[in-house]
């Protein structure tokens, strides 16, 4: 069963407003499929949410509480040492003001038993060797749209005195700051189908389109669901939805952000490298392709920034697609028809 867009096109100028949703339809639309597949097809009584307050977790929980009903729907915070401060604050201001049952679960001990800080701070100091108790970090990359051939990531450390560093990393460090850092996506979700399992609900996914298309996700981590009711979102769709489903307004105003590194970081700066709003048109428009002056246009860019965010379009496209990916079989296994 599928979802339909709502997408109000029409002759006029391609702009943001091109990518307007009837957003009453589309809640009854993406209702309709959670009902349909978790209820009938799964066998589960309700979903659980892992609510960050970010604004893509708040809509799909909202969505949920539609669906399911408040009682049926278990929100999980799941904050750790490095969260900002105010993750568990919104998190539970959207929970509260859905009414839905929840469940805290600190990951910070599981994430240290495990060795995910130490391995982190490893890889770190191959690059950075003053980093050390006290300091904190991030990673950045350069604007998709800046005039440089080839991007690389950037490690920025903090001292507990506020001085910043900036060092360009290695690809054996961002490998292993990656890699480490990803122990606290697979983590919340093992504990997500945790409950999930226990109360014979579906576990969600959280991306939106962007997020989905771009393989901005942790394979086997926030990747992994059993349905994800907003990926056929554009960003500034979820915001629309947010708004309609009546979010609270500070997440709503609140920019994206990863919440995974002890640095604040945007979303744009870790991986996008573009506005999320400049990000859809240009995705979009690509998708449907738009003529390249007009994204352009839209955008506020050149025609040859378009260009470069197109090719960036396709380049993480190819290079995430084995996250997309299910386990290879040797030889294929026909389903038996129930």
């Amino acid at each position: 069963m599928g979802v339909p867009g709502g997408f109000s096109m029409n002759n006029k100028a391609f702009s943001l407003k091109s990518l307007e949703l009837d957003c009453a339809r589309q809640t009854e639309a993406i209702v309709e499929v959670l009902r349909e597949q978790v209820l009938k097809r799964f066998k589960k009584r309700g979903a659980v949410v892992a609510l960050s307050g970010g604004i893509d977790s708040s809509v799909v929980g909202a969505l949920c509480v539609r669906a399911f009903g408040k009682e049926r729907v278990l929100g999980l915070l799941m904050p750790e040492r490095d969260s900002s401060a105010e993750t568990l604050r919104l998190s539970s201001l959207v929970s509260d003001h859905l009414e839905v049952p929840t469940v805290l679960e600190d990951i910070s001990h599981i994430l240290d038993v495990v060795g995910c800080y130490r391995r982190r701070d490893e890889a770190i100091r191959s690059v950075a060797p003053e980093y050390g108790p006290g300091f904190k970090c991030k990673i950045v990359l350069p604007g998709v749209c800046e005039d440089e051939r080839y991007r690389i990531f950037s490690l920025v450390v903090q001292s507990p005195e506020g001085v910043q560093a900036k060092a360009r990393l290695t690809p054996s460090a961002y490998l292993g700051i990656v890699a480490a850092t990803n122990f606290k996506q697979r983590t919340r979700k093992m504990l997500e189908y945790y409950h999930a399992d226990r109360l014979n609900y579906a576990a969600t996914g959280t991306p939106n389109r962007q997020e989905y298309d771009q393989g901005f996700f942790v394979k086997l981590g926030d990747g992994a669901a059993d349905i994800k009711p907003i990926a056929h979102l554009y960003k500034t769709q979820v915001y629309q939805m947010a708004q309609y489903l009546g979010i609270p307004e500070e997440i709503r105003t609140r920019p994206p952000t990863t919440d995974t590194y002890s640095m604040s970081q945007s979303q744009e700066e870790f991986y996008f490298s573009l506005p999320y709003e400049k990000m859809d048109l240009c995705l979009y428009g690509k998708n449907h392709g738009i003529a390249l002056g007009e994204v352009a246009a839209a955008a506020g860019l050149t025609e040859d920034q378009v260009i470069r965010v197109y090719q960036d379009i396709d380049a993480k496209r190819k290079a995430t697609r084995y996250l997309h990916t299910p386990p290879v079989l040797v030889e294929k296994v026909e389903e038996i028809a129930l």
